[in-house]
């Protein structure tokens, strides 16, 4: 199973790493994948102006059984691997627009693509030289997306703070909207061993649980609050979007990381008459992290933007997270992984994947009292009030009653 899983959307390279603890580290070079057949008929209607991609990485997925890999790149491909017994690239196919989420379906016979035009498509594994097959839609970009168990339902949620819970083989038909967010939906999870949850994370700063069937709200937390983060009169500052929510094996701890927030929030799960997520600790990093997973073993691996140090890894014991410097898997991890951070060192440097998604405040309103108060003082100058008609000045309607009055009427002859 896979110890350690990078963020493409991390990566500003198009250089994609995956280390598995029982195999050799693979990397793969978008920069050096199959290219896009040219299209003789698509380059008659052309103007010339050929729209190129950046090769970056822009998201990625696993299936289930850790068997298949999928990645979609800024040029729209989508590249299916198989890896074991061995790497192999299975098929190159081209998506339509720049996707932001991919996810296997757990019978691993397609993979979902959501791309940012707000479009979801399906892609055959068994038929891996298939082109995608539009499912639905949305009318605005999407952020995330997730499959329930025994793939019943698909969940997407979109940068208009809607999740939609669609049924999957018919798509057409939505059981559930889960609303609340204020800002875009950039995570969703559903936390293993509770298949009636869904998690989902947020640009407003909160993580909210949902009962995804009937669309019901039953927690919502303020991980900013959690935080104890003094309020900031900045709205920048203000701003801490969800980008990861991981669940331990068990179900038992779900781990919270927000951008470019050099911590994680952990909550775990609190037994009663009904069972609920707690917050139960915070983990201050020495960096901001970039990703994080729980392994099959319940660890928590935290990738950190630190070449010399990172990953870390914690351990839950006697109810407390304790990191695990010597452990022999983060060892070996850590060698492999170094010598190919020149594809993470610029990851610090970079702006906000999120900075664009942010509504728009316009506060008209000082404007507008400014210019009424203008107007007000021109009138003030110009005497107050219009004047009714002064002496010897008649008002509109009397002036055209005299003028009706004056005018000829008809003339008649006298008859002889």
């Amino acid at each position: 199973m896979f110890q350690a899983v990078l963020l493409p959307a991390a990566m500003p390279k198009d250089v994609w790493i995956c280390i598995k603890l029982i195999q050799e580290p693979f990397v793969f070079d978008c920069s050096a994948a199959e290219q896009k057949p040219k299209d003789p008929e698509a380059d008659n209607k052309s103007d010339g102006s050929e729209e190129t991609g950046s090769d970056k990485i822009l998201a990625f997925a696993v299936s289930s059984s850790a068997k298949l890999v999928a990645l979609t790149d800024d040029t729209k491909r989508l590249v299916l691997f198989r890896c074991e017994p061995s790497w192999q690239v299975i098929s190159t196919r081209w998506v339509v627009r720049r996707c932001t989420s991919l996810v296997f379906t757990e019978a691993e016979d397609e993979v979902w693509a959501a791309d940012k035009s707000g479009d979801v498509y399906s892609f055959s594994v068994v038929e891996p030289q298939k082109t995608g097959e539009l499912k639905l839609g949305h009318l605005s970009m999407l952020l995330s997306m997730t499959l329930t168990p025994n793939d019943k339902y698909v969940v997407t949620a979109d940068r208009d703070e809607k999740i939609r819970v669609s049924h999957l083989r018919s798509p057409h038909n939505i059981q559930a909207f889960c609303l609340g967010h204020l800002e875009f939906v950039s995570s969703l999870l559903v936390p293993p061993g509770h298949p009636q949850w869904l998690l989902s994370g947020s640009g407003d700063g909160t993580m909210k649980l949902w009962e995804y069937e009937s669309g019901r709200r039953l927690q919502s937390w303020d991980l900013k609050q959690l935080r104890d983060m003094p309020n900031s009169d900045t709205e920048k500052e203000k701003r801490s979007a969800v980008s990861r929510i991981a669940g331990s094996p068990g179900g038992h701890h779900v781990a919270v990381q927000c951008e470019r927030v050099p911590s994680v929030q952990l909550f775990g799960m609190e037994q009663g008459t009904e069972e609920r997520l707690m917050p139960s600790s915070r983990l201050t990093l020495p960096h901001c992290p970039l990703d994080l997973t729980f392994d099959p073993q319940g660890r928590l691996w935290v990738l950190l933007d630190s070449r010399e140090t990172p990953f870390l890894v914690y351990t839950h014991t006697q109810d407390s997270w304790q990191c695990d410097s010597e452990s022999p898997e983060l060892k070996r991890v850590t060698e492999a992984l170094q010598p190919h951070w020149e594809a993470l060192q610029d990851s610090a440097g970079l702006e906000s994947r999120f900075q664009h998604l942010y509504k728009g405040n316009f506060d008209n309103m000082a404007s507008y009292r400014e210019k009424k108060q203008q107007r007000l003082q021109q009138q003030k100058d110009q005497g107050g009030k219009k004047r009714g008609p002064g002496k010897g000045q008649q008002s509109n309607g009397a002036s055209k009653k005299a003028k009706k009055g004056n005018q000829p009427g008809p003339v008649t002859k006298a008859s002889s």
